[in-house]
């Protein structure tokens, strides 16, 4: 049993070596510091280093949670048990980290230049790392104290939580609760009237707040609304029928395309109505979903999504081509693409356009949540279960398909409509493999099959980033990271769907419907 902590512990400070490592190959030292600097309120200045407190605060923290790891893995009786493996831990990392530290500043004492090698890691990364001291000597004995102990910290508070104090902030928190009225609040939670007061002060909230914020935060939060969209017409053919669509941004580009085409001044100057462009791009997109559904909705699993990526990049490919400038663009993309109006009023301010991608959300969540819970729904979420047992119990399992993939179809182009209305333009490169991915990430973060879990993840994976600007430059490193987690730690998302349970029928009992005749 001890051999195997020791591997734990071994096995812990090299993951979390190797990460560190990577970090500060990428150029994420920098700036993980200047995100802890935001955050305790001291910003750092642009084109200036974050202080060297905030730089040992996120060493001593990535230990910490090192230390922390190794303890709950260990899950030790007593503290004893737990020493030897977190030292092992701890100076596992702490020797990689005072490695690196010596490795690269020796190369700066000799003069040379890292980042004809590494283009992230500049003189003023590496001098970070070494804590501001010029001798590379000193910088990794201090490294190697510094993430020793912080292993050690962070292994100790996981304990003490553990073994003493999880239980009594647990008996806590319920006492207080149940000191003011846990009853009284679950009555006034489950009264009829408050599922309406929650939805008029949402309502409220929504038609407030883009007032007050401004252009931009109203542009970040109408690319979550879209996102939403996408997010839940995936999720009616891959998260209820389990079939994987990787291509789904091309009904996203032609709902895009059909609209402008139809409303904007060229290529062709139709200038068509709003409304009615809309309508007719959302059917395009079904039609179009139902016509690619016909043949390839056979096919299951990795052949299907194979299938979708190679269709999507065929409608790609054909908008940027020259041969299709005259019609589509081409690469130039279309621009002054019209936008909604109201009783013959323009309605395309920011203000307006947020409170229309509200509603359209609003709509289309409530129709997907009526279809999930009916007949289709359940055909839907049988055929995700298991196809063939769906199809041995009498379900046209491609027809419900079929009928799954057209509504998602529509409405991706609905998405799509709104997506190119409100920036009054749209090319090629709005319409990459990156939309279907991230929308896909989005669903799986939230929680596959469940439409709050969508929006959870719409905001986390579109709304995030634009709080933590910082990380821009690490957008796709963020994603990957956020998905490892939630592998691990949540791998049904956030918010997973619950599986749908049978109530059994109440059957009377013949000898006691007798008694009580008696």
């Amino acid at each position: 049993m001890k051999k195997a902590n020791l591997v734990s512990g071994f096995r812990s400070g090299l993951v979390f070596g190797i990460v560190l490592v990577f970090l500060f190959l990428i150029g994420f030292l920098e700036t993980g510091a200047g995100l802890l600097s935001k955050f305790f309120g001291d910003p750092v200045p642009t084109n200036t280093l974050p202080k060297l407190g905030y730089v040992i605060l996120f060493l001593a923290l990535m230990a910490i949670w090192s230390g922390s790891g190794s303890s709950k893995k260990i899950n030790p009786d007593r503290f004893s048990e737990l020493v030897l493996p977190v030292l092992v831990n701890g100076g596992v990392l702490g020797l990689m980290t005072a490695l690196m530290a010596l490795i690269f500043g020796n190369y700066v004492k000799a003069g040379v230049d890292v980042r004809n090698y590494l283009v992230a890691v500049s003189p003023a990364s590496i001098k970070m790392l070494m804590l501001n001291l010029t001798e590379p000597v000193q910088a990794a004995l201090a490294l190697f104290a510094l993430m020793t102990v912080a292993t050690f910290l962070g292994a100790l508070l996981h304990f003490v939580w553990n073994r003493h104090l999880s239980e009594k902030v647990k008996r806590t928190v319920s006492s207080k609760i149940e000191s003011v009225g846990q009853s009284k609040m679950m009555s006034l939670t489950s009264h009829p009237a408050a599922r309406y007061i929650a939805l008029a002060g949402a309502l409220a909230l929504f038609f407030f707040l883009p007032r007050m914020w401004g252009s931009y935060w109203n542009y970040v939060l109408g690319t979550v609304g879209i996102y939403i969209l996408l997010g839940i017409g995936l999720n009616l053919i891959t998260g209820w029928t389990g079939q994987l669509v990787i291509g789904y941004v091309s009904f996203f580009g032609i709902g895009a395309y059909t609209f402008s085409l139809l409303t904007a001044p060229e290529p062709h100057a139709i200038m068509m109505n709003f409304w009615l462009a809309l309508l007719i791009a959302v059917a395009v997109s079904a039609l179009v979903g139902f016509l690619i559904g016909l043949p390839i909705l056979n096919l299951r699993g990795d052949y299907l999504a194979i299938v979708t990526l190679g269709f999507a990049e065929i409608v790609r490919i054909l908008l940027k081509s020259d041969l299709l400038t005259s019609f589509t663009g081409g690469p130039r993309g279309i621009r002054d693409i019209g936008g909604p109006t109201l009783f013959g009023a323009d309605f395309s301010s920011d203000v307006n356009f947020i409170y229309l991608i509200f509603v359209m959300v609003i709509l289309i969540a409530f129709v997907a949540n009526r279809l999930q819970r009916s007949r289709t729904g359940r055909a839907w979420e049988a055929i995700r279960e298991d196809q063939t047992v769906a199809k041995a119990t009498g379900i046209n399992t491609f027809s419900s398909k079929l009928l799954a993939l057209t509504l998602s179809a529509a409405v991706a182009g609905l998405a799509g409509v709104l997506f190119a209305s409100r920036n009054q333009f749209t090319g090629p490169e709005d319409h990459i493999l990156l939309v279907s991915i991230n929308v896909i990430c989005l669903m799986i973060v939230g929680g596959v099959g469940n439409i709050p879990g969508i929006i959870i993840g719409a905001l986390a994976l579109k709304g995030l980033p634009e709080l933590l600007r910082e990380v821009s430059n690490f957008r796709m490193l963020t994603f990957g990271a956020l998905l490892v987690m939630m592998m691990l730690i949540r791998p049904d998302g956030f918010l997973p769907a619950r599986r749908p349970r049978m109530k059994r029928p109440m059957v009377e009992d013949p000898q006691e419907k007798a008694e009580e005749g008696a």
